[in-house]
């Protein structure tokens, strides 16, 4: 199970991350860009994923995704529920694309997978 700490520890490691608090809980940020937000209660994570994709996803695995409707509708945002995971592999490859998704072009391209090669 995947938990709050391992969202810190996994996001912070990606280039060019922040944690800054924003309306009262820890938001991950790739140049000023919030790609991840810890729920208040660390149960869940919100991360970038795009609109047109959401839907199929939470249908596909509903005890993994959701959204806040009234609060997420709108966004290219969708909430994963951190027990829900089968290991924190899975958590980095959603924050990681979730990092891409927010992250400008030339940074992303410079480290696709998310973490600097070398």
């Amino acid at each position: 199970m995947a938990t709050a700490e391992d969202v810190r520890t996994i996001a912070l490691a990606l280039p060019e991350t922040e944690e800054k608090l924003a309306w009262g809980i820890p938001t991950f940020r790739v140049k000023g860009k919030i790609f991840a937000s810890l729920a208040d209660d660390d149960a869940s994570v919100g991360v970038k994923c795009p609109v047109e994709e959401r839907a199929e996803l939470i249908a596909s695995e509903p005890e993994k995704f959701f959204i806040r409707p009234g609060h997420d509708d709108a966004f290219a945002w969708v909430r994963v529920r951190l027990a829900a995971l089968d290991d924190t592999a899975e958590l980095r490859d959603i924050l990681h694309d979730s990092w891409r998704q927010a992250a400008p072009r030339k940074l992303a391209e410079a480290f696709p997978g998310g973490v600097a090669e070398g």
